[in-house]
């Protein structure tokens, strides 16, 4: 499998209608925090607004919704999957994505025949506090080495001045998430990585 390169994470489906003219194709809603009723209203609008531009939407987390709405695609973090039925998202057709920092959590995840894999964070990242530090772009072209064709996304601290280093170290895919949400020109930024890793 093929995906786009350039991989952006927003926690709010208004970014999407800013970002997919752009020629985005491929996009993360990860949506913390909200009631069933906002989650529902903000996947059915990501998933229409995605199929209305050619792009793939992938749901963090929330995997029965993501089923409920026939969307596409569903990113787990090793917490996720303690708790999601691997084999419902399956049996409805849904793709994964599967974040990993480790070598356990490495072959948890192959175990599960993801459709990628996610490497993070490879440089220090204000989003959140992880116990894992920087992994570091060496880093990635071990986990290609084990991962093979299946498709490997970097993420974490990701910039556009970072992107061909990662490329070049094996990830098939870079993900950004403060870089452009956090970005006084977040739409200019957005055109950046996509000149960048087209």
């Amino acid at each position: 499998m093929t995906l786009p390169r350039f991989y952006p994470i927003f926690d709010d489906v208004a970014w999407l209608p800013r970002m997919l003219p752009l020629g985005v194709k491929l996009v993360q809603l990860r949506i913390k925090d909200q009631p069933q009723e906002v989650l529902r209203a903000q996947l059915s609008a990501g998933r229409d607004l995605c199929r209305a531009h050619g792009a793939l939407l992938v749901v963090n987390d929330h995997w029965q919704l993501a089923i409920e709405l026939g969307c596409d695609w569903v990113h787990l973090g090793q917490e996720d999957l303690d708790e999601a039925d691997v084999a419902a998202i399956r049996s409805a057709g849904l793709k994964l994505g599967v974040s990993t920092h480790d070598q356990a959590e490495l072959a948890r995840a192959l175990a599960l025949k993801p459709d990628y894999v996610a490497l993070g964070p490879i440089y220090p990242t204000i989003l959140k506090k992880m116990k894992w530090h920087q992994q570091g772009v060496e880093k990635l072209r071990v986990w290609k080495d084990r991962v093979g064709n299946i498709p490997l996304v970097a993420i974490g601290g990701m910039r556009t001045d970072r992107a061909q280093g990662a490329f070049e170290a094996g990830a098939d895919v870079v993900s950004a998430v403060t870089d452009i949400t956090l970005h006084d020109d977040p739409e200019g930024r957005a055109r950046e990585w996509l000149e960048v890793c087209g």
